[in-house]
């Protein structure tokens, strides 16, 4: 029995290192929030003349000019992912009474983001999961965590939330898959030098790194075109060093890894 426990061993070892040796030294996530005109104008090009992916994370707030291009963002192999369909946030009050998350319940949260999923849906046709990324990184609606209720619900496969700089994942085995940490990318102060600094923290660490962009040469919480330039300039020269992905293709495999 020993010596049958003791070969299992080894043979779990070997096979965690061949998976460690298939990894690369990190993996960076670019996501992108709200489903901005930017993005469509400015930073779908240039990840395109760069040839690197990205998530973007949707509202329902599409319109009929902007609907044809998110699907084809999609079928280029971009995520659509799932950001509800009004963007509730604590945020919105002065904006919208109706889209003030303190007057929303868990429930109504989770409906919403169902059916959001039904509009992506109608968007891509892919099934086996969606990534969600909390609006405002608030985990609360009316005061009460819905975290637990999404789960339960299992509308999202992952969800991002939000973080500063040094927000670098490097213990897998903790990471709880809806509430996965990003850098909320703070705009017009931002520098491309500032942006490959953390790419660079995370191939130190051989880390998870997640950046969350709003707008890119304009909308607001504005990236410089010229910055986020020289960001995917660096990732595609570091291509043998630096995977980048999906959100929900390296959550897919962070948990495969786990």
């Amino acid at each position: 029995m020993k010596k049958t426990i003791f070969f299992l061993l080894i043979i779990i070892s070997i096979t965690a290192n061949a998976q460690q040796a298939k990894r690369k030294k990190a993996i960076i996530v670019l996501t992108y929030d709200d489903g901005l005109t930017s993005q469509l104008n400015v930073a779908i090009p240039q990840l395109d003349s760069a040839n690197l992916t990205a998530t973007f994370f949707l509202t329902g707030n599409m319109t009929e000019t902007s609907l044809p291009r998110w699907r084809q963002a999609g079928k280029k192999g971009y995520e659509l992912a799932n950001h509800t369909l009004y963007h509730p946030c604590l945020l919105n009050v002065k904006a919208n009474p109706a889209d003030n998350s303190a007057n929303y319940t868990p429930y109504i949260m989770v409906r919403e983001i169902k059916e959001m999923n039904t509009l992506l849906f109608a968007l891509d046709g892919k099934t086996g999961g969606r990534s969600y990324a909390y609006p405002c990184t608030e985990l609360e609606v009316g005061g009460v965590d819905y975290v637990d209720t999404l789960r339960k619900a299992g509308l999202a496969k992952y969800a991002r939330i939000g973080g500063g700089p040094d927000a670098v994942i490097t213990d897998f085995k903790k990471l709880d898959p809806l509430k996965v940490p990003s850098w909320g990318v703070p705009g017009n102060q931002v520098t491309g030098a500032a942006l490959i600094d953390f790419v660079k923290k995370v191939q130190q660490s051989r880390g998870l790194g997640v950046f969350m962009f709003h707008g890119v040469g304009g909308d607001y919480l504005v990236t410089p075109a010229d910055a986020h330039r020289q960001l995917l300039k660096y990732l595609s020269q570091h291509r043998n060093e630096i995977e980048v992905t999906t959100f929900i293709k390296a959550m897919d495999e962070v948990m495969a890894a786990r």
